[in-house]
C-alpha cells in the first residue's frame, strides 16, 4: 500500500486532518450531507459526520484506482483464485446470482426446498412417527454465528409453518445438555453444520445429541432421522451415518464466515421458506451488482470500505464499534466480528511480506440503546478514538401510535448519539467536558426484511474486500483459526493420556491444577 502514490498524498492530507476538529467541517459547509451521502434503493450510507474532505475523498479514490480495486472485483466475480494462499476462488457471490445458476448449486438448492417442504408440511418425522417441531442447529464458526444473527433478525416474520429454531454452539456441553431438557426426542431434528466435517467442537456436540435419540429410539434408521448433515465432505457425513437423502452439500470455495449463502442457510430456509431464503439472495444479488458496475464516487461498498482505510491508516484509529438500533439486529456484532477480523486480521501481504501498517479494525458492538449504558462513557469522554456505523431502520414494525412512539424514540436515541459524538460539549468543569470529534456512519435501511438483510451483510462483505485490495492481503483464508484447532487436539490428547511432557510451563501448571481439583472431587 505504501509504495502507492497516493499514500504519500493522503498521509501529509491527513496532518491537517488531524489538526481540525470534525464539527468544523459542519460550520464551513452547513449542507454537507448532500455531498458525503451515497444511496442505492433501500439504503443511504451518510458519511458526512467522517473527518473528510472532499480533496481526501478524491485522494481515497486515486489510491483505490492504483491499488487495480476494479480489476480485483472481477477477479472476485469472475472466480479466479483470490484466494492465493489455498488455491481457491471465493465463489459467494455465484450462490446468490439466481438467475445464472451453476448447476451443482441449483442441484443443492432443489434438494434443500425438498427437506424444507418436507419440514413445513410435517412428512418430515421421527423414530416414533410424530413430525418435526423443533430443529437445532450445531455449528460453530460459520456455521452458527450468520444463520444465528439471521433467524434472530427476521424472527417476527417466519413462516407460520416454521418450525422452533435452536442454535448451539459452545463445545463445553452446557448449552446443549440445558436445551435438551425443554425438547422432546421425538420430534426434534439437529442439523449439523460443519464445512470439513471433522471439526471437534460441531463433532462432540453432534455425538452427544445422537446418544440423546438413541436413548429413545430403537433402531439405528429411526435415529437417523432426526439429523441433517451440511457440509463439503461427503464421505464423512456417510461415514457418521446420514441418510442419503438428509445431506446437503456445498463446496471448497465457500468460505465459512461466507458460507450462509449457501446450504449452510438450511434454517434461514426453514424459518423463511424457500421463497425467504430467496430474497434473501436477491438482496445480496442486487449489491453485488451495485458493487461491480457502479462507479467508485457512488458505489457503497467501496466508500465504505475506503472510509475504514482512512480512518484505520491514517487517522490511527484501531476500533470500531457497530451499533445497530434495533433489537432484532442483536448478533449483528458478533457476526461482523468474524466476518471483519478473520478476513483481515492478517501480517503478511499477497507476497508473504511482513506489513508495516494495520490491516483491520478491532470490532465489537451492541445494541444502540443497551451500549449507551454500557460502553458509549469510553467514547464520549474516554482516551481512545474510535469509529461507528450506526444502523438505523425507516419502517415501523406493526404501525400504531405506541410503536410509533418508541420507533421515534429509537431514532432520535440514535440521531442524538451520532451528533454528540461528532460536535462534544465544553464545560468548566473538565468532568461534564465532551471533547467530541468521534466519527461516525449511519447506514439508513428502508426496513428489516430478508431482501434489505442480505443486501447489509453483503454491503459489509464487499467494504471488506474493498480494505483488502488496499491493503494487499488475502482476505479468504484464516490459517490462525486453523493452528488452534490443531494445537487444541494435540492438547486433547496431552489431557486424556495425563501427559504434560513437551507442553510449556503455563500449560502444565494450569492442567495439573485442575487435576488436582478433580482429584479432590
Amino acid at each position: 500500500m505504501k509504495q502507492l502514490p497516493s499514500y504519500s498524498v493522503l498521509e501529509e492530507l491527513s496532518k491537517q486532518a488531524k489538526e481540525r476538529h470534525l464539527a468544523s467541517l459542519f460550520s464551513d459547509d452547513t449542507n454537507r450531507f448532500e455531498a458525503f451521502n451515497v444511496k442505492l434503493p433501500g439504503l443511504v450510507l451518510d458519511y458526512s459526520k467522517q473527518n473528510l474532505t472532499s480533496e481526501e475523498r478524491q485522494s481515497l479514490f486515486d489510491l483505490a484506482e492504483e491499488a487495480k480495486l476494479s480489476d480485483w472485483i472481477e477477479k472476485l466475480f469472475n472466480g479466479e483464485k483470490v484466494n492465493h494462499t489455498e488455491g481457491r476462488a471465493a465463489g459467494h457471490t455465484f450462490l446468490r446470482d439466481l438467475a445464472h445458476p451453476k448447476s451443482e448449486v441449483s442441484e443443492q438448492w432443489a434438494k434443500m426446498e425438498q427437506l424444507v417442504d418436507r419440514v413445513h408440511t410435517k412428512q418430515l418425522r421421527g423414530y416414533s412417527g410424530k413430525a418435526i417441531t423443533d430443529v437445532v442447529n450445531i455449528g460453530v464458526g460459520g456455521s452458527d454465528l450468520g444463520p444465528l444473527m439471521v433467524t434472530h433478525a427476521l424472527k417476527g416474520i417466519r413462516s407460520p409453518l416454521a418450525p422452533e429454531l435452536h442454535f448451539v454452539s459452545t463445545l463445553d456441553g452446557k448449552q446443549l445438555q440445558r436445551l435438551l431438557k425443554s425438547l422432546s426426542a421425538e420430534t426434534t431434528l439437529f442439523i449439523i453444520a460443519s464445512k470439513s466435517f471433522t471439526t471437534i467442537d460441531t463433532q462432540s456436540l453432534a455425538t452427544t445429541a445422537k446418544e440423546w435419540i438413541e436413548k429413545h429410539s430403537s433402531t439405528h434408521a429411526g435415529t437417523m432421522q432426526h439429523f441433517i448433515g451440511v457440509s463439503t465432505n461427503a464421505p464423512k457425513m456417510k461415514e457418521w451415518g446420514l441418510l442419503p437423502e438428509h445431506q446437503l452439500l456445498f463446496w471448497d470455495w465457500v468460505g465459512g464466515r461466507f458460507s450462509l449463502w449457501s446450504t449452510i442457510g438450511l434454517t434461514i430456509a426453514l424459518q423463511q421458506g424457500m421463497e425467504g431464503f430467496n430474497a434473501f439472495l436477491q438482496g445480496a444479488h442486487e449489491m453485488d451488482v451495485h458493487f461491480r458496475t457502479t462507479p467508485f464516487k457512488d458505489n457503497v461498498p467501496v466508500t465504505l470500505g475506503l472510509i475504514s482505510v482512512w480512518n484505520i491508516n491514517f487517522l490511527n484509529l484501531a476500533g470500531q464499534a457497530i451499533l445497530p438500533y434495533d433489537s432484532r439486529l442483536k448478533y449483528l456484532a458478533s457476526y461482523l466480528e468474524q466476518l471483519v477480523m478473520e478476513s483481515n486480521g492478517k501480517h503478511v501481504n499477497r507476497k508473504g511480506e511482513m506489513v508495516d501498517y494495520r490491516t483491520c479494525p478491532i470490532l465489537w458492538g451492541e445494541v444502540g440503546p443497551n451500549a449507551q449504558h454500557a460502553f458509549y462513557q469510553l467514547m464520549h469522554q474516554g482516551t481512545e478514538r474510535v469509529m461507528s456505523d450506526f444502523i438505523l431502520y425507516a419502517e415501523v414494525v406493526r404501525k400504531n401510535e405506541r410503536n410509533t412512539f418508541h420507533h421515534n424514540l429509537n431514532i432520535a436515541n440514535c440521531l442524538a448519539q451520532s451528533s454528540a459524538l461528532m460536535v462534544g460539549k465544553t464545560d468548566e468543569d473538565p468532568n461534564k467536558d465532551y471533547p467530541g470529534g468521534q466519527v461516525s456512519n449511519t447506514l439508513l435501511f428502508d426496513k428489516l426484511d430478508a431482501k434489505h438483510l442480505g443486501m447489509m451483510i453483503a454491503l459489509y462483505e464487499h467494504s471488506v474486500f474493498v480494505q483488502s485490495v488496499i491493503w494487499d492481503i488475502n482476505p479468504f483464508d484464516q490459517w490462525g483459526v486453523e493452528l488452534g484447532k490443531k494445537i487444541a487436539l494435540e492438547i486433547l490428547q496431552k489431557i486424556e493420556d495425563k501427559d504434560t511432557e513437551g507442553l510449556d510451563s503455563s500449560t502444565q501448571g494450569i492442567l495439573k491444577s485442575i487435576w488436582n481439583v478433580q482429584n479432590e472431587n
